[in-house]
């Protein structure tokens, strides 16, 4: 085919304007490159990723982050660090990363205060929180404890047996309050028995089950804190209330006889039956979001008890297989309504606020109280289980996230419910020892075996040619 003069024209004005379509395409994708980010990633557990629970914190800031690296001239370190930051500067772009070299600014470092190298300076409106390992839990918890604007102060009553946040025995919650400290919180114990009255800067006071009665001077400081409006967090256990019948009247609750158990449990493989499941959650504040299940071990249901100024909703129920069993249990156990025995699904956990106040001459107390602004926001939980948060049954479930809402609903950090503890994903890969037997059997013995007669055989085939 001859092409003449024009032919040749049109050919040349088509590649022409193909070049600077693609031209302009090229262009536009990399200006669209530099207003927008898309990113895959397809490792396991989503290891370059941010997980939810620390875009929710991101969230909570509205002024820039800068975040000040102390690292020697260590490429793989520093490297480090600034993948990590670069993850949260996807999120926020105000968040900023410089190195320091201690080596070549040691000044910079002894003003800081440093002993340790590679440290991670994370700073927010005046106020900073140091990160010793470059790891998103780490930083997170860094993030969060910067978003609490106002210290927490959590108090924890001892002197009775109750569970220590500080603990380390099975049945303490010292793994609750190491997560609580990470998170920002602060908390202390007080023994009632050797101060005058409750801290008047407590946030939130913690009964976490004691064992043995208070003394009645106690339980009237305790009566007297929630009556003036403070935030109360009570683990009661089944059995004995060790004096603290008078809380339990008036936060208008009562509590029934025996331990709640749960024959569901047998098809998650728990054979104790006092281990109640929590599956389905109401539309609380505490829940609100959460749609893990939660573990609570030897439980016991209560319910509403006449009037009361506080709102009482149940956010904590179990399924309706569960009763509450007043006899022992041992052997096969069953419902029986003529014991007096109450069966699921049964209430094991309240949140309380006071009553909007419709009547003031029905209630001039609470009247009083909410005009002088000490129980309006006022917050109260109780729980008919303080096993579920212990060391040996805080992994289990959703118990960990749980416990973290109910103290940032009872502390009004609304804000920060429902972002979970950072789980690191398990990469052991255990094998029993037949599976190993059949890879060494396989890939040392067998395929080379098989790969050598192969060979072999198309060896004799080509030579009887």
């Amino acid at each position: 085919m001859k092409i003449n003069a024009r032919k040749h024209l049109e050919i040349r004005l088509q590649n022409l304007t193909f070049t600077l379509l693609f031209l302009g395409v090229i262009g536009l994708l990399g200006w669209l490159s530099t207003r927008y980010f898309v990113q895959f990633d397809w490792t396991a557990g989503g290891q370059h990723t941010l997980s939810s629970a620390s875009v929710k914190v991101l969230d909570l800031f509205h002024e820039p982050i800068k975040v000040v690296a102390y690292v020697r001239e260590e490429k793989n370190v520093r490297e480090a660090i600034a993948e990590q930051i670069s993850s949260y500067s996807r999120i926020k772009q105000d968040m900023k990363l410089t190195f320091v070299n201690p080596d070549t600014q040691p000044d910079e470092v002894r003003k800081q205060g440093f002993t340790d190298r590679n440290v991670i300076r994370i700073e927010y409106q005046g106020r900073s929180e140091l990160v010793m390992e470059p790891t998103e839990s780490a930083i997170t918890n860094a993030l969060q404890r910067l978003s609490h604007v106002n210290e927490q102060h959590v108090v924890f009553l001892e002197g009775h047996g109750e569970r220590s946040p500080k603990g380390q025995a099975n049945f303490d919650l010292g793994q609750f309050g190491e997560e609580l400290d990470h998170k920002g919180i602060k908390f202390s114990l007080i023994n009632l028995a050797q101060i005058s009255k409750i801290p008047d800067n407590t946030d939130v006071l913690v009964l976490a089950g004691p064992k043995v009665n208070l003394l009645p001077g106690e339980v009237a400081q305790i009566l007297e804190y929630v009556k003036q409006g403070g935030n109360l967090w009570w683990m009661a256990d089944p059995g004995d209330l060790h004096g603290l019948a008078p809380l339990a009247e008036q936060l208008g609750l009562t509590f029934y006889p025996g331990t709640v158990v749960d024959a569901s449990t047998q098809l998650f493989g728990i054979d104790d039956p006092t281990f109640a499941l929590v599956a389905e959650y109401p539309n609380h504040p505490i829940t609100v979001g959460f749609d893990v299940m939660t573990v609570f071990p030897s439980a016991v249901a209560m319910t509403k008890l006449g009037d009361s100024q506080f709102d009482r909703i149940p956010f904590l129920s179990t399924v309706r297989t569960a009763w509450a069993e007043t006899g022992p249990i041992e052997g096969k156990i069953k419902f029986d309504a003529d014991k007096g025995e109450h069966e699921g699904p049964l209430h094991i956990g309240f949140a309380l606020t006071p009553l909007k106040n419709t009547n003031p001459q029905k209630n001039p107390e609470q009247k009083k109280n909410t005009d002088e602004g000490k129980s309006a926001d006022q917050r109260i939980v109780v729980i008919g289980d303080g096993d579920f948060l212990a060391n040996a049954y805080l992994g289990n479930g959703g118990n960990l996230n749980m416990g973290l809402n109910i103290m940032n609903w009872l502390s009004k950090n609304d804000q920060l419910i429902n972002i979970p503890a950072k789980v690191a994903v398990d990469k052991a890969l255990t094998l029993s020892n037949m599976a190993m037997v059949f890879i060494f059997a396989g890939f040392l013995l067998l395929l080379p075996l098989s790969l050598f007669v192969g060979g072999a055989f198309i060896w004799f085939k080509r030579r009887g040619r």
